[in-house]
């Protein structure tokens, strides 16, 4: 990561509609459509444009916001298509290049590699279904995506749409990170507490059954969803997390790795036994 400068223009003057920003310094821009001004975007040049564009929308039961990932030759008639055929979206993040200089197949590995890499970052849930198969591309062009890959992804995330960023916290300089552990029941859980809420980790082994307490409530919902969304998987008579998985909350994270209502503030503890009331909550009414 380095310090940069992005510049965002707002061409009707209202910050909740359209957003067109860009790296002063790189080619590539990022046009935010609302769906309900669509209409806006078609008569701008850059809807003619070969683009790859990240149609956004309402959560998931999960709690997962839903997005699909696409490209086209003409930008702007895509989503018209996709405004008449998909209704889940309110807003559209089209990429295009301000030289007009991204090809079809730059848009093809574009898109490909978008699938693959907002897939593993596990922060979205994807209605694209499976990744495909690579599309050949030449080295020269290759070495261009993955430039605009990464300009792409610093301007969707400043936007608002980090589909791109990891869940968990980066490692400190000496390569440790700040685990959580959350056990009983059968219950074996790990995981970070982050700036967004709590990350229970890939692996994690959560309790199959669910306490009468919380049967027919929103988190019985919840789990049921994790399970529908692939998120927790049977296995070995427990439920196990396929993946790294954001829950807004520790207790809601709690919650669903013990399969009971929980006070995540102390059903998660560090190494040293501490909870993470104790380690992340108590020490800032210290500092203060």
């Amino acid at each position: 990561m380095r310090p940069q400068t992005i510049q965002i223009y707002l061409p009707a003057g209202d910050p909740r509609g359209m957003r067109v920003a860009e790296i002063t310094t790189r080619i590539v821009r990022v046009i935010e459509v609302p769906r309900s001004q669509l209409a806006d975007f078609l008569k701008m040049p850059e809807a003619q444009q070969v683009g790859v564009y990240f149609l956004m929308g309402e959560l998931s039961e999960a709690g997962l916001p839903r997005a699909y990932i696409g490209q086209s030759g003409n930008v702007g008639t895509r989503l018209v298509q996709h405004n008449q055929g998909k209704d889940f979206w309110n807003r559209a993040m089209v990429v295009i290049s301000l030289t007009n200089s991204m090809t079809q197949t730059h848009a093809l590995f574009l898109e490909w590699f978008a699938i693959a890499e907002a897939t593993k970052a596990g922060r979205y849930s994807l209605e694209n279904g499976n990744t495909g198969a690579r599309p050949h591309t030449p080295a020269p062009l290759e070495a261009d995506c993955h430039e605009i890959h990464e300009t792409s992804a610093t301007l969707l995330a400043t936007l608002g749409q980090p589909i791109f960023e990891p869940l968990t916290n980066a490692p400190t300089a000496k390569g440790e990170k700040e685990l959580f552990y959350c056990k009983g029941s059968g219950a074996d859980g790990v995981g970070e507490y982050t700036s967004e809420g709590f990350v229970v980790h890939k692996g994690t082994k959560g309790r199959a059954e669910i306490v009468a307490s919380i049967q027919g409530t929103s988190n019985e919902r919840l789990r049921n969803q994790l399970v529908l969304d692939g998120i927790l998987a049977a296995q070995g008579g427990l439920l196990v997390f396929t993946r790294d998985h954001l829950f807004t909350s520790p207790s809601m994270a709690a919650m669903a790795v013990m399969g009971r209502s929980a006070n995540g503030w102390i059903e998660w503890k560090a190494d040293n036994g501490k909870t993470l009331d104790e380690v992340k909550r108590q020490v800032v009414g210290v500092a203060s």
